[in-house]
């Protein structure tokens, strides 16, 4: 096939397009310069909180999330400077099997506490994805009425794959929201799973929902965790549901018998409630209200925040040893070589580690 010439009548002929605008505007490096957020100092961040300035607060909590250096180290002034003001809150754990309808049981339990003059804090972990990093961090939005209530403030947090790192940056969180004067703390797990034993660590009082009509109840719950349980509720009494409710409240009543006696001298027990029409949770307040009484009239209350106090210190220096250890410039440029070395066959997985620990520890002798 022979190719024609096209002439400048042709319907064919290109013409010579113009110059396109830059994709970024180029007045907006004005505007932010202009705009600029005023970086906060240290009272700046410490009167904020203390008058319970919420975009202070969430401020200073996003801090103690970043994993940056700089950050980390004013996170750490202000957390120190808080624990001296923080006062004595109730930290309410609670966790869930799936279903259960945490963040509709939160919404209208809290409700009850902030009806009543109290201050609360909803502190959700929300898990994060395996493959992209990310989480939805959706409790804002699933709690419509409670976020709206200015005696409350949600602060979703995502887990980041690190169990140990979240707990320990929701427990600074909890000591910056009491300093901002809320007396009742509520820690939201991502679910029944590991993420319960450290929750448990940094709560005063831990409440398990169990969902009712989803088969045997008790294969449904691990038997540590009904264990560090101070009160089971049975979430979504009502309508069709309530006589399986009560069921499972009795199920649950007998099991915890069965339990040794609890160090605090609360005896634990399981109750029914629901979220739509608010039955049964004026009677888990009123649980948790004895409780607090009990524990601070026979010292537990106090002589378990000593204990968390203890503990966190020593998880606080496990994580650091760990993340100097990644941090280390040795040790990050002979990592990918001891990889290959075991993913190959050629080194065991203890054998690397030692070696590497080996090179860690000749830097500090």
């Amino acid at each position: 096939m022979t190719s024609k010439k096209v002439d400048g009548n042709s319907a064919l002929k290109v013409n010579k397009g113009i110059e396109q605008p830059p994709v970024i505007n180029p007045y907006m490096s004005n505007f932010y310069k202009k705009n600029r957020v005023r970086q906060l100092t240290l009272e700046d961040y410490l009167n904020g909180i203390l008058s319970s300035d919420l975009t202070v607060l969430s401020q200073a909590i996003t801090l103690v999330e970043s994993s940056r250096p700089e950050h980390r180290e004013v996170a750490r002034e202000i957390v120190q400077r808080c624990q001296e003001v923080a006062g004595e809150s109730m930290r309410i754990g609670i966790t869930g099997v799936p279903g259960a309808g945490k963040s509709t049981f939160i919404e209208a339990f809290g409700r009850l506490f902030t009806e009543s003059g109290h201050k609360l804090a909803v502190l959700a972990i929300d898990p994060s994805s395996e493959k992209s990093k990310g989480s939805i961090l959706g409790d804002k939005t699933r709690m419509e009425k409670l976020s709206a209530d200015k005696n409350a403030f949600i602060r979703p947090s995502p887990s980041g794959g690190s169990l140990g790192g979240v707990a320990r940056k929701t427990r600074e969180s909890i000591v910056l929201c009491e300093a901002a004067g809320y007396d009742v703390i509520f820690i939201e797990t991502v679910g029944v799973g590991q993420s319960e034993t450290a929750v448990h660590s940094m709560s005063d009082f831990f409440l398990l929902l169990m969902l009712s009509g989803a088969g045997d109840e008790l294969q449904g719950i691990k038997r540590g965790i009904m264990e560090m349980s101070d009160l089971i509720a049975i979430t979504k009494a009502d309508g069709n549901n309530i006589d399986k409710a009560f069921l499972a409240k009795a199920l649950y009543s007998n099991a915890l018998h069965l339990f040794p006696p609890t160090g605090s001298g609360w005896v634990p027990s399981a109750l029914t409630s629901s979220a739509i029409t608010g039955s049964g949770l004026e009677e888990i307040k009123q649980k948790i209200f004895e409780y607090f009484d009990l524990t601070r009239k026979n010292g537990f209350y106090y002589k378990k925040r000593e204990e968390q106090a203890r503990f966190w210190m020593y998880e606080t220096i496990n994580e650091e040893i760990k993340n100097r250890f990644y941090a280390n410039h040795t040790i990050r440029r002979r990592l990918e070589e001891y990889e290959k070395l075991v993913t190959t066959g050629r080194m065991g997985s203890f054998a690397a580690a030692s070696e590497l620990l080996k090179l860690y520890n000749e830097k500090w002798k």
